[in-house]
């Protein structure tokens, strides 16, 4: 449980870091790149990202079965996953290399007409190193896997932090010396090394964790297939959902459409960061449960219990971005980003429903029953290609965001609500009646909300602050006062405790 509590804290802390460092960093690196090679770097970013699909989603599928192992105490079998999934990751790094390869000599063809000669050479450079970097993660992934199912999340999170504070620190330097896009993504692969070298040394030297490279079980893997194809779709979902618009605005509009549309979904990657946070540290507990007696009961209290714990922080985030947002979208974008506050919105929107219930898709990986969800986002991805590729024709990003936002709405709350509560066993509207029992709290902070747009201009950066200070303040203390449970007040009091005895020491 302190391991469980040190991971949620320290997720927090690493977000709140990434999230500081972007609001001082983004402005100096968007005004030192520009908005063309801000748009190129986004625009590579989102066409390398499709070789992660590689990873198959084997990643989901460690914690399943070490639990399985763990449960009936086999060593030995522990010992062979490791070594089946080193061995299978360690080729998948080396299928992405040689399919980088083959991107970057036909890199005209994947771009068409969207870029200039110039963008083409520095494209090439990026996505060279890009690549080397993804490959380094998929063996990575299986160290960060280890340490996730023992529960070591002290561990991760600290990585997760110092990743967090070196990044900015060491870029920016980088930038003011003129080395631009490609030397951001040089200190990215400096870092994304020396975690590789952390993970692999606290693995051995610290867990004493052990590897068999032989007398690989083909039942097992054909098993750990079939659980983990459904995945893989919905890893092709995702992909769809949050990279072709950057993908089909550069082959259309060029990388100034990228830019735009590139920063306000960095706002939908930061909020969707804070959900995953506190979810990922369950995982091994859902995964408990499902394996010793599968109690749906004893899942739906994880799933309310998470649930809230997600709505009290996001709804906080996003009310305050409803609010505050377009001063704030000026002050750290500057000129030419305007569309990029609605962008934003559009995602962040229709995505808080589904990242307050997040567990819920860990949970249905362990029940291996997420393979109907899987095939039903697949079509409704499809769906949202085709609606964003019409819309952007006429609206530009903002169409993009807004087929993305009906995709979101009609595959991840309609159907995916009624598939937790008919198919998975969830009580659902326990749920709803949890998170509805929230709105007392949420009339306050909205008023004061309102008022502050209505009457106040925002014209300076520190005025913004203040008043986004204040209505945070205010949010937070509604909710202690009308919203929040006693464990839930607890929570938030044992971690105020822990870093004054910190900071006492």
């Amino acid at each position: 449980m302190n391991q469980k509590k040190a991971g949620i804290i320290l997720s927090y802390l690493s977000e709140a870091i990434k999230i500081l460092s972007s609001l001082l960093y983004t402005p100096i690196m968007l005004r030192l790149l520009g908005q063309s090679e801000y748009g190129l770097y986004q625009l590579v970013h989102s066409v390398v990202s499709y070789l992660s699909l590689l990873s198959l989603g084997f990643t989901a599928a460690y914690v399943r079965y070490y639990s399985r192992f763990k449960a009936e105490d086999n060593e030995e079998e522990i010992s062979r996953l490791n070594g089946m999934f080193l061995t299978i990751f360690s080729i998948i790094a080396l299928i992405a290399v040689i399919c980088g390869a083959v991107m970057i000599n036909n890199i005209e063809g994947i771009f068409s007409s969207g870029l200039t000669v110039e963008e083409y050479g520095k494209a090439r450079i990026l996505m060279a190193l890009m690549i080397f970097n993804l490959a380094l993660t998929f063996p990575n992934s299986v160290f960060t896997c280890i340490t996730g199912a023992h529960e070591q999340f002290f561990f991760q999170r600290m990585l997760t932090v110092l990743q967090n504070l070196l990044n900015p620190f060491l870029t920016l330097p980088i930038l003011l010396m003129g080395y631009g896009s490609v030397g951001m993504v040089a200190v990215t692969t400096v870092l994304t090394i020396a975690k590789v070298i952390a993970n692999v040394y606290y693995v051995f030297h610290k867990m004493h964790e052990k590897f068999i490279f032989s007398h690989f079980k083909l039942s097992l893997f054909k098993d750990i297939w079939g659980f983990t194809f459904f995945i893989f779709l919905n890893q092709i979902i995702d992909q769809l959902n949050w990279s072709v618009d950057k993908f089909m605005l550069g082959r259309y509009l060029g990388t100034a459409a990228v830019a735009i549309y590139g920063l306000g979904s960095q706002i939908n990657t930061m909020y969707k960061q804070f959900s995953t946070s506190i979810s990922s540290v369950f995982v091994p507990q859902v995964n408990g449960i499902v394996a010793k007696n599968n109690d749906n009961h004893e899942l739906s209290n994880v799933f309310i219990k998470v649930g809230r714990v997600q709505f009290i922080i996001l709804w906080l985030v996003l009310s305050g971005f409803i609010f505050f947002g377009k001063p704030f979208m000026y002050f750290w974008g500057g000129n030419g980003y305007e569309d990029s506050y609605y962008i934003a919105l559009l995602l962040i929107i229709p995505v808080t429903v589904p990242l307050i219930q997040n567990i819920g898709v860990e949970i249905q990986r362990a029940k291996n029953m997420h393979k109907t969800r899987s095939v039903v986002y697949f079509f409704i991805a499809i769906g949202n290609v085709i609606l964003s590729y019409f819309l952007i024709q006429t609206m530009g990003g903002i169409g993009a965001a807004w087929g993305t936002a009906i995709s979101l709405f009609v595959g991840n709350i309609l159907f995916m609500n009624w598939y937790y509560d008919k198919r998975i066993g969830l009580e659902i509207v326990r749920f709803w009646k949890n998170i509805i029992s929230f709105v007392p709290s949420l009339i306050l902070p909205a008023v004061i909300g309102f008022l502050i747009m209505k009457f106040i201009a925002i014209k300076n950066l520190l005025s913004l602050v203040l008043f986004a200070v204040l209505y945070a303040v205010v949010y937070t203390v509604s909710m202690w006062l009308w919203g929040m449970n006693e464990s839930e007040k607890g929570l938030l009091l044992g971690s105020i405790r822990k870093i004054e005895n910190r900071l006492s020491k």
